[in-house]
């Protein structure tokens, strides 16, 4: 398949979010391995006026680099000294606004997405749904961690996103995002989309 060019990202967070629905992430592991999955879930974070985002009131740090840079790359953050999220950086440079992939539907490499993934539950009885369902797990099942961070997802040799079959607006969800109580006014906003199948 082929890979979303620049052009695609370079547009405000809650349009891209929605475009992203029905593309496929991919990751291409050390020993050739590739992992994909179609994207189904998706949140907008809007920039420095969005109180739930990282880089709200222009918070330019090492951890949120990402988010003011070029439209197309990865944002890798560490949460909760436990999981990682991936995110896909919005606009363009100097306007730190990016999209945290949510969920995907797993379409390849299940098995080592499963060997990741197994812990408390062992590999053989986490089902396809189970294995990226969540932020912290999609970034767990694919093997993302912070080394990924900044990585170009048109150009890049390890983790890119490919173009997919887009979700038509009348199949999209729109509900408020998940775990920004903090975020006052900002907290009830419909940022978060799924794909009516997801």
């Amino acid at each position: 398949m082929k890979r979303l060019k620049h052009a695609f990202y370079a547009r405000d967070a809650a349009t891209l979010a929605r475009a992203l629905l029905g593309q496929v992430l991919v990751r291409v592991l050390e020993d050739g391995t590739r992992l994909a999955g179609r994207i189904i879930e998706t949140e907008a974070y809007l920039g420095v006026e969005d109180k739930a985002a990282h880089s709200y009131g222009g918070r330019h740090t090492p951890r949120n680099a990402a988010m003011w840079g070029p439209a197309g790359h990865a944002y890798v953050y560490f949460i909760y000294g436990m999981h990682y999220c991936v995110n896909v950086v919005a606009e363009g440079p100097g306007r730190p606004a990016a999209v945290l992939l949510r969920a995907l539907e797993p379409l390849e490499g299940l098995e080592r997405m499963r060997a990741h993934r197994a812990g408390k539950i062992p590999a053989e009885r986490l089902r396809p749904a189970d294995l990226c369902s969540g932020p912290a797990k999609l970034a767990q099942a694919l093997a993302i961690d912070r080394g990924l961070d900044h990585a170009d997802l048109v150009e890049g040799a390890s983790l890119f996103i490919e173009r997919g079959a887009p979700v038509p607006p009348a199949e999209i969800i729109s509900a408020p995002r998940v775990g920004v109580d903090y975020a006052e006014e900002w907290t009830r906003k419909l940022l978060r989309f799924r794909s009516r199948g997801g």
